[in-house]
């Protein structure tokens, strides 16, 4: 029988119809659209559980598809999304790429690469690959994705049986990895676009206020430290960590719209003037906002976690911050971490007008700001990596008041 599409609709409950026609019969019949999901405007980690759900019509033994990111500035690996449900043997997981050399030899030969049996790996020292053992997982499709020739990370399928990657199953495999692909590419894409947007905006607030690259690089990696350490207290997933991270170094856009007189002022600031220097907050969620509007960005998957930071960066739990004055849980979490990020980084830097302090010294002080201005989870939970606080200190030293 020969059909031709003819027309595309939507019914009321929701899913796409294509109507056919048989030349022969001259009969119509409805074909419902499996992937039609991927053209809402759904957050990024719904439309993957969607195309999970259409690969498993086909495959049922595809148990998990999973999306891990590269950080080229550390060559960390870190985890990102999943469509597993409650089964996540690799949440809040992070390691140097150097320390897979499975995963490195995938990106130098540029190729996916199947195991069909990962007893290969059981005697191996890796974490990540001991984890999936542990989980039951007994086979693997990975798929390196790359955008512009860019390394951007890892797609996985994983299946608890072995055997099951025949060259039948990859042929289609491949096609929905790399639409997988391409959506984590245009949303990463599109999260650029608007970072870079508002950095460049944020740029021009930072050769006028005294604080360098190196602040943003430690402050958000700071911030990553603090979320992954509470992810399990509250729930947080690899999505809305990596946001934290992307999304820290724009906290203070709203400085933009402080006079020079002010935001570079030596001195003490007069009452009237500290009262302008608070307005950066509100002020920095309004250009948000409006770029979002303008821009379209209004789908991206956790945009009010950039909104929350930039308004309420400064909120104490005590109710004496600003713009609003909220207390405790009624402060985003999310604002909560940069707080405690942000004076960290401001105490253990040096500046024109002050000396550095010491971790040991800043500590002190926000064990003394827990409970007050600052939120004691975030503030214990960052005491508590100090390791990884002074391997991010060394890898991202002052470059200008040094």
């Amino acid at each position: 029988m020969i059909c031709l599409v003819l027309n595309k609709f939507k019914p009321k409950y929701g899913m796409a119809v294509m109507l056919f026609f048989s030349l022969e019969t001259g009969t119509m019949f409805d074909h419902y659209d499996l992937l039609d999901d991927l053209n809402k405007p759904l957050p990024l980690r719904d439309k993957i559980v969607s195309a999970h759900h259409s690969v498993q019509d086909k495959f049922s033994f595809i148990s998990r598809i999973a999306i891990a990111l590269y950080d080229t500035k550390t060559r960390i690996l870190k985890t990102y999304m999943d469509s597993s449900g409650e089964d996540k043997p690799l949440a809040h997981y992070q390691a140097p790429l150097d320390n897979a050399p499975s995963l490195k030899e995938i990106l130098a030969k540029g190729l996916p690469r199947v195991v069909n049996n990962l007893v290969t790996f059981e005697n191996g020292t890796n974490e990540h690959t001991q984890r999936i053992g542990r989980q039951g997982y007994a086979a693997s499709y990975t798929m390196p994705i790359f955008h512009s020739g860019e390394f951007v990370g890892f797609l996985f399928f994983n299946s608890h049986e072995s055997d099951v990657f025949t060259e039948n199953v990859l042929s289609i495999l491949d096609i929905y990895g790399h639409l997988i692909a391409l959506m984590v590419v245009n949303e990463l894409s599109t999260l650029k676009v608007m970072s870079a947007a508002l950095k460049t905006t944020s740029g021009i607030t930072h050769f006028r206020d005294p604080e360098t690259g190196s602040h943003l690089d430690r402050m958000s990696r700071y911030s990553r430290i603090i979320a992954e350490s509470l992810a399990d207290q509250y729930d947080l997933n690899d999505a809305y960590i990596e946001h934290i991270f992307m999304f820290s170094p724009l906290h203070d856009i709203g400085k933009i719209s402080i006079p020079d007189s002010i935001l570079l002022k030596p001195g003490p600031l007069s009452e009237e003037e500290r009262l302008i220097m608070n307005t950066h907050a509100s002020k920095g969620r309004k250009m948000i906002d409006d770029i979002v509007a303008n821009f379209g960005f209004g789908n991206l998957s956790n945009i009010d976690i950039l909104r929350n930071i930039a308004e309420f960066h400064h909120e104490a739990v005590n109710g004496s911050g600003y713009p609003v004055g909220k207390v405790n849980d009624d402060i985003p979490l999310e604002a909560r971490i940069i707080a405690v990020a942000d004076v960290f980084d401001a105490l253990t830097s040096s500046r024109p007008y002050k000396e550095a302090w010491s971790n040991e010294r800043a500590f002190n002080m926000l064990k003394q700001l827990a409970g007050e201005k600052l939120d004691s989870d975030c503030v214990y939970a960052l005491i508590e990596n100090q390791q990884k606080v002074e391997l991010i200190q060394q890898q991202f030293k002052e470059s200008v008041y040094s």
